[in-house]
C-alpha cells in the first residue's frame, strides 16, 4: 500500500497475525497498517496483543470487509484508524498523519455509516411514548398555555387537560411544567424565544 510514497519508511511486512505481532515487537514501528482478515491469529487479535505490548504504536486497520462490528471492536481495543483496501494514496497519507498526532481516522464512508448506526440505536425521544392528545397538550403547556385555555381550545374540561398532563408527566418521568418545558427544548420540540 505504501509503495511509491516517499514520505514513509516501510520497516516490515507480515503475512499473518502472529508474524505481525512478532515483527511489531522487534521493530517497534510508529504506525502499523493491519489487515484485519489475515491468516492465523487474525488482525483483530494481533491488534489487541500489539496494543497490550506497545501501547504507543498507532494501528490503522485496513480491510476489504465492511463489518461495523469489526470497526467498533477495533477502536475499543486501541486502533486509531480504519481504512478500506484500495483507499487512494492521499487518504492513506491523511490517515497516517492523523494517527501520528494521536488523533483518530475513519474513512468518510465509514464515519457516515457509523453515525447512521448510532442514530438508529440512539434512544428515541421520550415524547414518542405519548398519545397524540398528550403530546399536543404537553407542547402547548411547554409554550406557556394554561389548562383553561387548552380546555377551551379542545372543548374539554380543565380536569381532562390535567389528566392528559399528569399521564404525560408519568410517562416522561417528570413532575412539573418547568421540567416539561426543559425536556421539550432539549429534544428540539420547542424553541427558546429570545
Amino acid at each position: 500500500m505504501l509503495e511509491g510514497i516517499p514520505t514513509f519508511n516501510v520497516v516490515g511486512t507480515a503475512n499473518s497475525g502472529e508474524q505481525a505481532y512478532t515483527l511489531a515487537s522487534q521493530l517497534q514501528p510508529h504506525v502499523i497498517l493491519m489487515d484485519i482478515r489475515m491468516p492465523g491469529m487474525g488482525g483483530l487479535e494481533a491488534t489487541r496483543k500489539i496494543m497490550e505490548r506497545l501501547p504507543d504504536t498507532k494501528i490503522i486497520a485496513v480491510t476489504a470487509c465492511d463489518d461495523q462490528t469489526y470497526l467498533e471492536r477495533l477502536f475499543e481495543i486501541g486502533a486509531k484508524g480504519f481504512l478500506t483496501k484500495g483507499a487512494p494514496p492521499e487518504e492513506l497519507i491523511s490517515a497516517i498523519n492523523k494517527v501520528i498526532k494521536n488523533e483518530y481516522y475513519l474513512s468518510p464512508e465509514h464515519s457516515h455509516r457509523l453515525a447512521l448506526n448510532h442514530l438508529k440505536s440512539a434512544p428515541e425521544c421520550p415524547f414518542s411514548t405519548l398519545s397524540s392528545r398528550e403530546l399536543e397538550v404537553c407542547l402547548m403547556i411547554a409554550q406557556g398555555h394554561k389548562a383553561q385555555e387548552l380546555s377551551d381550545l379542545f372543548c374539554v374540561s380543565p380536569k381532562t387537560i390535567n389528566t392528559y398532563r399528569y399521564r404525560a408527566f408519568e410517562k416522561l418521568a417528570i413532575d412539573s411544567d418547568v421540567k416539561l418545558t426543559h425536556l421539550a427544548i432539549k429534544h428540539g420540540l420547542i424553541e427558546v424565544q429570545s
